[in-house]
């Protein structure tokens, strides 16, 4: 069983930053496929970011040259850096993990980001 806790999210203007972080407590944290979700009101949860055990990251468009997926395996921490934020960010964040081998999905809570002036 793996938990995931997301932290980081709060309340920033346009053009600001902010960096989530999720902590997971799995053994082997190394070989999980990381990532990150969002999911807006009355919207669909979209893939934000994905980072693989060998540390291969993937964007999605809308996000490409802002965000940063991470990884600190000593910590079992995934991270998101988020830079110039759009009001179209707001969302609530989750963390997913994915086994390599049974492809099963864990999630986290989910963090508030909330970008207004």
């Amino acid at each position: 069983q793996v938990q995931l806790v997301e932290s980081g999210g709060g309340l920033v203007q346009p053009g600001g930053s902010l960096r989530l972080s999720c902590a997971a407590s799995a053994n082997m944290f190394s070989i999980y496929s990381m990532a990150w979700y969002r999911q807006a009101s009355g919207n669909e949860r979209e893939l934000v970011a994905s980072i693989s055990s060998s540390g291969s990251t993937n964007y999605a468009d809308s996000v490409k040259g802002r965000f940063t997926i991470s990884r600190d395996n000593a910590k079992n921490t995934v991270y998101l850096q988020m830079n110039s934020l759009k009001p179209e960010d707001a969302a609530v964040y989750y963390c997913n993990a994915d086994h390599p081998i049974t492809r099963r999905q864990y999630w986290g809570q989910g963090t508030q980001v909330t970008v207004s002036s």
